[in-house]
């Protein structure tokens, strides 16, 4: 196993079973740093807390040499200090030398723990300022952990910018020899793949060419090529999963396939929820630097789309967590001008009936503002009745965002409703199973006296919205359907007869 070097005072052991042990802490001799281990609790492998040894170091002896985890992090903590004013001169140093600095602090990782077995494409999800990056970073050695330990079994390359190290007054080939030394490639090595790196970017006409004059769709197609020629046990990725153009990223896609077939463990970092259904085995969702879901990458994306578009999901996490909820920000989708009437830019009709509200109900029954593809899913709408009403007419239609309205549902054609008393309410449900592409869909809801012409009650368009998640589809909705193939000499036959 290759050894890790880091700045004091990060020390770096190598572990029994080739498993190295990165403790950022004071300087300690190497019993001291397996009697820290042997301590270790098994917060790292929650599905097996409940059964086996009493700690992690006691959970690797264990288990056969081969089935030792790729990664392992235990409760790893980090915090920044933020200062609330800087001193960028020497002069302003010299003229207040004792005028103490005020910080606040940031943590960005708090008890985080998880394992990654050998070969497992493992993705790492959340919001912006969730901790992703810092995670990765501080797993690569990049940053050192305030609190909690490191394990890693094997050789690993981090990938968290393309190009990093890339001189534009250089050619391709020198610029390929020093990125492919600093990934961990001989120069031997990097001279024999040279040839592979240049034809992948699909620069075979543009090598002599200094990149301060390469495109920048030229130089990400260089800088991953050179990425993917690195040899290593342990990939550690950050949002880099695909560059280029529309047939480029297919080439890429088709890379890390072959990368996930061979056996490497990935690390992936990234806000693509279809990237993460595609590859990854399983994965882990990160909300103010903690975990808050571990497991299937489609619950996985559930939740992260949860958390992004639902206020109150977020508020109960925070909750749970102990933190401040974040403020509310109302947006309204469309903002009238100033010389619109804010009521009449977004409904019509003559309010003898009005809409209330609307809002979209999982498969569960619970209100949802996000709603996977493929599931039940339901539709409702408030009413009130401010006179009475005989058989009104309800409708319901979705927009996405490009304002294609792709579904549309109403009681036109039964069933009638029956008589509704002034004052009172009533509230009407559509369900279906989504078969809709992924997007966010915007609902306009509606109530009529009767059938005939166009006149409303209430229309309110754009009420309200929702997001579809799930792996992108090919058109504008995703219908389930069979595909079956006849092969030649069965289509002769039949054709005979």
């Amino acid at each position: 196993m290759r050894g890790f070097t880091h700045d004091d005072p990060e020390v770096a052991i190598e572990w029994p079973d080739d498993i190295a042990l990165l403790v950022s802490q004071r300087d300690v001799d190497a019993r001291a740093l397996r009697e820290i281990a042997d301590e270790l609790p098994l917060s790292a492998y929650p599905e097996r807390a409940d059964a086996g040894p009493s700690s992690a170091a006691a959970f690797y002896h264990s288990r056969m040499p081969d089935e030792h985890p790729a990664v392992v992090v235990d409760s790893l903590s980090k915090t920044f200090s933020i200062p609330h004013e800087r001193v960028h001169t020497l002069k302003e140093k010299a003229l207040h030398p004792f005028r103490r600095t005020e910080y606040d602090e940031l943590r960005a990782l708090r008890e985080v723990s998880f394992a990654v077995e050998p070969g497992e494409f493992f993705g790492m999800v959340g919001r912006n300022g969730s901790g992703k990056s810092t995670l990765l970073k501080c797993v690569a050695g990049i940053y050192r952990a305030d609190a909690g330990d490191i394990y890693v079994n094997g050789r690993m390359s981090t990938f968290i910018e393309l190009g990093v190290g890339f001189n534009p007054d250089l050619a391709a080939y020198d610029n390929t020899m020093i990125n492919a030394t600093m990934l961990g490639l001989s120069t031997k090595e990097a001279r024999r793949r040279f040839d592979q790196i240049i034809a992948f970017a699909e620069l075979e006409e543009f090598v002599d060419l200094k990149l301060k004059n390469y495109s920048s769709g030229m130089m990400v197609r260089l800088a991953f090529s050179v990425m993917i020629q690195v040899d290593a046990d342990i990939l550690l990725i950050d949002e880099v999963l695909a560059v280029g153009d529309a047939a480029f990223q297919q080439k890429c896609f088709d890379e890390f396939a072959r990368i996930r077939r061979q056996g490497t463990t990935v690390l992936l970092v990234t806000h693509d929820m279809g990237a993460v259904e595609r590859f990854c085995d399983r994965g882990m969702l990160l909300e103010r630097g903690r975990v808050v879901e571990r497991g299937d990458p489609e619950r996985l994306t559930s939740r992260y789309l949860e958390l992004n578009f639902s206020q109150d999901a977020r508020a109960a996490e925070a909750q749970q967590a102990g933190d401040v909820p974040e403020p509310v920000v109302a947006a309204e989708p469309d903002a009238p001008t100033e010389d619109e009437d804010p009521e009449a830019a977004t409904r019509l009709g003559d309010r003898r009936a009005e809409v209330l509200e609307c809002w979209f109900e999982d498969e569960h029954g619970h209100r949802a503002e996000a709603v996977h593809g493929g599931s039940r899913c339901t539709c409702a709408m408030r009413v009130r009745f401010n006179g009475s009403s005989e058989n009104p007419i309800v409708s319901l239609s979705l927009a996405n965002s490009i304002g294609d309205v792709v579904v549309g549902a109403s009681n036109r054609r039964g069933p009638d409703l029956g008589s509704f008393e002034a004052d009172s309410e009533a509230v009407v449900r559509v369900t279906f199973t989504n078969v809709l592409a992924p997007d966010r869909y915007w609902v306009t809801a509606g109530v009529a006296p009767d059938v005939n012409g166009l006149y409303w009650h209430d229309r309110r368009i754009r009420l309200t919205s929702v997001v579809v998640t799930g792996i992108g589809a090919e058109g504008l909705v995703d219908l389930p359907y069979e595909l079956t193939t006849q092969r030649g000499a069965t289509i002769t036959s039949e054709l005979g007869s």
